[in-house]
């Protein structure tokens, strides 16, 4: 039979001990919600759910900026748009905490240095991971490879699904929100505009 993980149990499976008040805080909710935290298959549940938020939130104990550190001046004279398109991510709605589930093209026009390409990806990821709402997690990518990259442009998109509105409230499922944000050329020539949204498939 199951029972209730001590601190010092945690420890020896080589997991974080969860406070109690952390746990109490789950068990709470999950009798709001109708249940019996006391019963077998509930029993670990609110260490469980303690440490998979602190995974899902891993992204408030990093600054995502620190990934664009290093760049590579030796370009062979390459000018041209770099995106990473079709990057999946996960987040959580600040408004309900419920999932965020989607994908993000970045591109930027380089300016004498380019970064690695996979460091595109774990900028999104770092702001991904904290509590959020789909408009501002766009707008953070843009502006953190704006300001560390100091490209001649910079564009975000993010495609995502959002079950604070698929799996409640107007429960409407397969509806998915997109948000832009533009930066430098391609927020001012149009032509650099319909470039770049094209090769992300828009």
């Amino acid at each position: 039979m199951s029972s209730i993980v001590g601190p010092d149990e945690d420890r020896s499976r080589g997991k974080p001990p969860v406070p109690d008040n952390v746990q109490d805080a789950v068990r709470t909710l999950i009798e709001w919600a109708g249940d019996d935290p006391s019963r077998e298959g509930l029993l670990d549940t609110p260490s469980r759910v303690a440490r998979a938020w602190k995974e899902y939130c891993l992204g408030y104990e990093e600054d995502p900026a620190r990934h664009l550190d290093r760049v590579f001046e030796e370009v062979g004279g390459y000018d041209e748009i770099v995106l990473l398109k079709d990057i999946p991510f996960q987040s959580h709605c600040e408004h309900h905490m419920a999932p965020i589930i989607g994908k993000a093209a970045i591109a930027y026009l380089p300016n004498n240095h380019v970064v690695g390409i996979s460091k595109l990806a774990r900028v999104l990821h770092g702001f991904a991971r904290r509590l959020q709402i789909q408009e501002r997690l766009t707008a953070e990518v843009a502006e953190c490879i704006w300001e560390h990259l100091k490209p001649h442009a910079v564009a975000v998109v993010i495609e995502a699904s959002h079950a604070c509105m698929t799996a409640r409230g107007v429960r409407t499922p397969g509806v998915q929100m997109v948000t832009s944000r533009m930066m430098g050329t391609f927020r001012d020539d149009e032509r650099s505009r319909k470039e770049v949204l094209s090769l992300m498939g828009y």
